[in-house]
């Protein structure tokens, strides 16, 4: 019966590698679950912070924004014609004084499809969508996303990127906890 087990998590793990992804933009209409999965991702257990509930309806401060102002981008990453994350790209550099065509403002990939190559299939098919410069943000204290970033970003730029640790340019996460900034071409 072990063996079995086996088998099947084997299996399923392959499955995953085989997974046809692909990045949709985010759709006018599919606005509200855009906002389901940003609330999944804000309420996501962690470590390093306190994740309380709240009471009253969620919404994405800056939602708005990626559908009526000019190269605020939205997409849903698709696993098989399946909803699996989202990527959420603004014109706006993080480091003020770097210049940029795109930053990496949320990027967020369902527990289920993680450790299987989608997050980094998805990455790597916005980022080839999108040439230019890349500021990429990123909370030092997530023990997953640190070093799944540290990967990804190597790879792709197969090591030619900048990291602003605990940037003084960058913004604050809760706690005062100032975030890194990967800087990168793509």
């Amino acid at each position: 019966m072990e063996k079995r087990k086996g088998i099947n998590a084997e299996k399923q793990a392959e499955s995953f590698e085989d997974m046809k992804i692909e990045i949709l933009h985010v759709a006018e209409d599919d606005k509200m679950l855009l906002n389901t999965f940003l609330e999944i991702y804000e309420n996501e257990p962690n470590d390093y912070e306190d994740n309380e509930q709240k009471q009253e309806p969620y919404i994405y401060k800056h939602l708005e924004r990626y559908f009526t102002l000019e190269n605020w981008l939205a997409y849903f990453i698709m696993a098989d014609n399946t909803y699996a994350g989202f990527a959420l790209i603004s014109p706006d550099a993080i480091a003020e004084d770097r210049p940029t065509d795109y930053s990496l403002y949320e990027f967020f990939v369902l527990p289920k499809y993680r450790r299987h190559g989608v997050g980094r299939h998805a990455i790597n098919k916005v980022l080839t969508m999108h040439k230019g410069k890349w500021q990429l943000k990123r909370d030092p204290r997530d023990k997953n996303s640190v070093p799944f970033w540290n990967k990804v970003i190597a790879e792709y730029t197969d090591g030619d990127f900048e990291l602003l640790e605990s940037s003084n340019k960058s913004f604050a996460y809760s706690g005062g906890v100032l975030g890194d900034i990967f800087i990168f071409e793509s």
